[in-house]
């Protein structure tokens, strides 16, 4: 077994039972972490996962300071992590969950030029809904630098998508305002532009990196645009909601078993 193997291996083992230590000392570059991701990817969707969109990660400017990296970083979303509004969601899938609110886009077309530009976005989504992102991540204490995220499958968790489609021309998603509720207590604000400047920049970036990558966007495929305001941690019990302008809202209940 490899070690681009291995530590793909001891990821899975993480999902749900325990979390490791950060791999960023075991492997040394950004290509090396999407080449893990990646087996996994490879691995479920052999064992029966369907694929059915990918998601952008730091997407703000802050946190990719933080983390040292100037662009966001992607993973892959299967069917089996998808909630609608209003579900319950079972504590005890998830390890050290948090909650942000974002915009979901769905395709109509497939986006395969080598350079995407706002108008091929815009002509490709077939609608945008409001969306609760649950991120988490199998790094111990979310530890985390650039690879072990992207390695991590972009420290994916589950996500819940509103009921209501919307046609990108009736919402600016540039302007749009964004407030997340936890218990009925406001816990996350944010707009549009925090996703860097502007959603649509997420998904030209992500429809351009994955056509370098060999694995273009299809129609069909849903996308996780990017953040539009603080992450904030999940507890058992938690009740989140979140408004954004011109989309609706969009809700979740986590259940009373302990993380």
């Amino acid at each position: 077994m490899s070690k681009q193997q291995d530590i793909a291996l001891s990821i899975r083992n993480a999902y749900g039972k325990g979390v490791i230590d950060p791999v960023r000392n075991k492997v040394t570059d950004n290509s090396a972490a999407y080449a893990i991701q990646q087996i996994n990817t490879d691995f479920w969707i052999q064992s029966g996962r369907r694929l059915v969109g990918r998601k952008i990660g730091l997407t703000s400017k802050a946190i990719q300071q933080q983390l040292g990296v100037n662009q966001p970083d992607f993973g892959a979303l299967f069917a089996d992590c998808a909630f609608g509004s209003g579900e319950v969601i079972d504590c005890t899938t998830l390890l050290q969950p948090k909650a942000e609110a974002e915009i979901a886009f769905v395709l109509k077309k497939d986006l395969s030029y080598q350079k995407h530009t706002y108008a091929d976005v815009i002509d490709a989504t077939a609608y945008v809904l409001p969306c609760i992102e649950i991120i988490d991540s199998r790094i111990k204490d979310w530890d985390i630098q650039f690879i072990d995220t992207v390695a991590d499958n972009a420290s994916s968790g589950l996500y819940v998508v509103g009921s209501k489609p919307v046609s990108l021309s009736k919402v600016d998603v540039e302007m749009c305002g964004m407030k997340m509720e936890c218990n009925g207590e406001v816990v996350s604000t944010g707009m549009g532009m925090a996703c860097l400047g502007n959603p649509l920049n997420a998904v030209v970036w992500l429809a351009n990196k994955m056509v370098e990558v060999g694995a273009p966007l299809k129609a069909g495929d849903l996308i996780l645009s990017g953040a539009l305001g603080p992450m904030v941690s999940v507890k058992a019990g938690d009740y989140f909601k979140a408004s954004i302008s011109g989309l609706g809202s969009v809700s979740v209940q986590f259940s009373n078993n302990k993380i």
